[in-house]
């Protein structure tokens, strides 16, 4: 049976749901520092093993970003990954102010329309810069 936890989800199965589900990696003591900095988070147990994740990062009041919703492989086409989005937007309903910017990276845009959001082009462009 899964259990939903409304927390942040620990260092170690962070870095493990990235690598397994395909998402880049990310430095360990980066994720040490940035983890505890978020502004909310949700993780999936199976059996006592973690095996999904979502997070929210931002300012809290005008700008907001959705992050690392990972789902283990083996788990993955049961509606998890939607699951952790409705937990998620049930967050940002309750949390984020009229006027506040949501936006996210979508590896899997299918999943994110469901959700109200519409992709940038032709008005803006994504872009990234990494260290």
């Amino acid at each position: 049976m899964y259990e939903f936890v409304e927390e942040v989800v620990g260092v170690d199965d962070f870095l493990l749901l990235r690598e397994i589900s395909g998402l880049s990696p990310r430095p360990k003591l980066a994720v040490e520092k940035g983890l505890p900095n978020s502004i909310y988070g949700v993780h999936i147990k199976f059996n006592d093993q973690t095996i999904g994740m979502g997070r929210i990062i931002g300012d809290v009041a005008i700008n907001f970003e959705i992050v690392d919703v990972a789902v283990d492989p083996e788990h993955q086409g049961k509606g998890l990954g939607r699951k952790i989005m409705e937990y998620i937007m049930s967050y940002l309903d309750k949390e984020a102010l009229k006027g506040a910017y949501v936006c996210l990276i979508a590896d899997v845009p299918e999943l994110y329309t469901k959700f109200g959001f519409e992709l940038t082009r032709p008005d803006s462009e994504g872009m990234y810069f990494v260290k």
